[in-house]
C-alpha cells in the first residue's frame, strides 16, 4: 500500500501533524508526506491513500491547498481512500468561521476518493501554536484508525 499524505503549513503545527501522521502509518505502508505546493503528478501513481492537510485561515485551507485540489482531475481520486485533517484554535471566533478539513474530505470526495475516516481537527493554543500537549499523539492514533478503516473496507 502506498500513502502520500499533502500538507500546507505556516507556523509548522500543521507539518508537525503531517510528519506524524506518515511517521506512524510508515510502520505498515509506503507513506510520503509533501507540501502542496512540491507533489508532483508523479506522486501520485499508485497512491492508495491520500490525506490533505491545513492550518485552519478565516475557516479556509491556505491557498497551496486549494490549488492541489483543483489540479485534480475530476475522476483523479476514482479507488483512492481519501480524508483530511486540520489544525485549529477552538476560541468562539474560530468557530465562527468553520473549520475546513470536512469540505476538504467533501473535495477529495468529489474527485473520486472513497472517504476511509472523517476528517480530523488537531487543536493550537494560539494563532501560531503550539500543538495543545497530547495532539501528536492523537494524531498519531487517528493515522492508525485512518489504515485500520482502509484495510476493513477491503
Amino acid at each position: 500500500m502506498k500513502a502520500l499524505i499533502v500538507y500546507e503549513s505556516v507556523y509548522g503545527n500543521t507539518e508537525k501533524i503531517a510528519l506524524a501522521i506518515a511517521g506512524a502509518i510508515s510502520e505498515t505502508v509506503q507513506a510520503k508526506a509533501l507540501r502542496a505546493n512540491i507533489v508532483a503528478p508523479a506522486d501520485r501513481i499508485g497512491i492508495d491513500l491520500l490525506i490533505l492537510g491545513t492550518p485552519t485561515q478565516g475557516g479556509r485551507p491556505l491557498p497551496g491547498v486549494k490549488e492541489f485540489l483543483d489540479n485534480l482531475s475530476p475522476h483523479a481520486l476514482q479507488g483512492v481512500a481519501v480524508t483530511a485533517f486540520d489544525t485549529r484554535m477552538t476560541m468562539w471566533v474560530a468557530r465562527a468561521f468553520g473549520y475546513p478539513a470536512s469540505h476538504l474530505a467533501e473535495e477529495l470526495v468529489k474527485k473520486g476518493g472513497h472517504l476511509v475516516l472523517p476528517a480530523e481537527g488537531f487543536i493550537v493554543t494560539d494563532r501560531e501554536g503550539p500543538l495543545k500537549p497530547g495532539e501528536i499523539e492523537r494524531a498519531t492514533e487517528w493515522s492508525k484508525s485512518v489504515i485500520e478503516s482502509f484495510n476493513n473496507r477491503k
